[in-house]
């Protein structure tokens, strides 16, 4: 299983329902993230002031609670987690903006450019970018991009696919942050901070809104600052 669909992830599940939505009840592991909501072992939450802290642990218990999970989706034994909720609702859509915008403070250094992946990332790296002042900028697949682009390899489940970015969107030595909804594998991400590499862009880090730990995907981003809004073992 990859994070290269951009899809909301699967993983593997118990689960005996067949294909019924189910509400996002707290993990052990998403327990542990708000009552430890001002920093963890590895850095990944929030260490701005106590108000900040305080104000993103009351929005990732409304963000988790909007999660929703599908038992043998899309086959059985794959427990999925759809994210679509988040931005059905303008609540709870204005407070992830704003959370990732807090969670920003983690990399020390403001962006000057928000990289998103195809396709989760467009819906909400454009926004988050014009929260920040910075230009926006798409991956996508392979042969998706008009003129000059520059390619990287990424592995899925059955072989190899391609992102690709336009040769101009980033200058040298402008500040580049990776954004997705997921972290799982970590394969995508990895392509996408080598296209940035490729076109000379300091890459400062990646931001995701959820991650799956077990599956290790941040072994794969060279040791980069990697902050996960959220995470889930389930």
């Amino acid at each position: 299983m990859t994070s290269t669909s951009n899809q909301s992830a699967p993983q593997v599940s118990t689960s005996s329902e067949q294909h019924k939505a189910q509400p996002a009840a707290l993990t052990t592991s998403e327990a542990a993230i708000l009552a430890g909501s001002n920093q963890d072992a590895a850095g990944r939450q929030p260490s701005s002031s106590a108000a900040s802290a305080s104000e993103l642990a009351s929005t990732k218990i409304s963000l988790l609670a909007a999660l929703r999970r599908f038992p043998d989706f899309p086959i059985p034994g794959i427990n999925f987690i759809d994210i679509l909720p988040i931005f059905q609702n303008p609540t709870t859509h204005r407070a992830l903006l704003r959370a990732l915008e807090l969670q920003v403070l983690e990399f020390g250094v403001k962006p000057d450019v928000v990289v998103g992946l195809d396709a989760r990332g467009f819906l909400f790296g454009p926004q988050l970018a014009l929260q920040l002042g910075a230009s926006f900028v798409p991956v996508r697949k392979q042969g998706k991009l008009p003129g000059p682009c520059v390619t990287a390899t990424y592995e899925k489940e059955y072989g190899q696919d391609f992102f690709q970015m336009q040769e101009a969107a980033i200058k040298p030595g402008q500040q580049v942050l990776v954004v997705d909804d997921i972290i799982a594998t970590g394969g995508s991400a990895q392509a996408a901070g080598s296209l940035v590499k490729q076109l000379g862009g300091d890459l400062i880090g990646y931001l995701f809104i959820l991650e799956i730990p077990f599956l290790k995907g941040r072994d794969k981003l060279g040791g980069l600052p990697t902050v996960t809004l959220l995470e889930t073992d389930d």
